[in-house]
């Protein structure tokens, strides 16, 4: 569905992507990790079509999609929840809602994707009218979210989703990841929790200096002592969240 051929992206003679390939099958979760200023966000933000990249091309459903201008990338199903949120906090939380719902396909089923994203975050419900600044770090994670489903997006593209949240909340917030992709929704995940990102993905890649330095399932990834060593914590193993239910606290 999504494939990336020796792209280039820099921040003006400051390059940040080197010949970056990878390929996203229809359906699947892919997970980028990898140390800080490694060029996750450089790399999940020119898919979105916020940056552009200076060479290589960029294909989605075989249309390479590369020059377009990033309004196009939205109207050809790219949603992106990004880092920090980025929502309008004086606003409600319906109308940020809302605001993931305008492009005419998403519009036409907008009570429909309004009722999928209270099932996926219940707590919701009961803050549909208040300002979204008045949400915890936790519930405005959600709504990033949801706002995102609200586009009923073909490729969903998640930026540090987990960052800054308790790990109780991270549990709720990839519960909501799992069915989403379980419904066949492709995704990138960018993910700082390794350990967390190994459970969703059925592919993970690493990124360093902007340069993919290993890509496989987490099972090839996590048996491979060199990458575990230098990239995944050491000895990390893949640990199972504590269970409860979505409240977003």
């Amino acid at each position: 569905m999504l494939k990336l051929t020796d792209v280039e992206v820099a921040y003006g003679a400051a390059p940040a992507l080197w010949g970056v390939s990878l390929e996203l099958h229809r359906g699947e979760l892919f997970s980028v990790v990898g140390p800080n200023g490694a060029g996750k966000s450089t790399l999940i933000n020119t898919i979105a079509g916020l940056l552009r990249a200076r060479s290589g091309t960029i294909e989605f459903d075989g249309v390479d999609i590369t020059r377009l201008p990033p309004h196009r990338f939205c109207a050809a199903g790219i949603a992106l929840v990004p880092e920090g949120r980025r929502l309008f906090t004086t606003m409600s939380v319906l109308e940020n809602l809302e605001i993931g719902s305008l492009l005419p396909r998403a519009r036409a089923n907008r009570s429909g994707s309004l009722e999928h994203a209270i099932h996926l975050f219940p707590v919701l419900k009961e803050k549909l009218k208040a300002p979204a600044g008045a949400l915890s770090g936790g519930q405005q994670q959600m709504v990033a979210i949801a706002r995102a489903v609200m586009a009923r997006p073909r490729l969903l593209l998640l930026d540090e989703p987990s960052l800054g949240l308790s790990p109780l909340v991270v549990h709720d917030v990839f519960s909501a990841i799992r069915h989403i992709s379980a419904e066949g929704v492709t995704m990138l995940l960018v993910e700082q929790n390794v350990a967390t990102a190994m459970t969703v993905a059925q592919r993970v890649c690493v990124l360093e200096q902007g340069r993919i330095v290993a890509e496989g399932t987490p099972q090839s990834m996590m048996s491979r002592a060199e990458i575990r060593r230098a990239y995944l914590g050491g000895d990390l193993g893949v640990d199972t969240p504590p269970q409860r239910t979505v409240n977003g606290d």
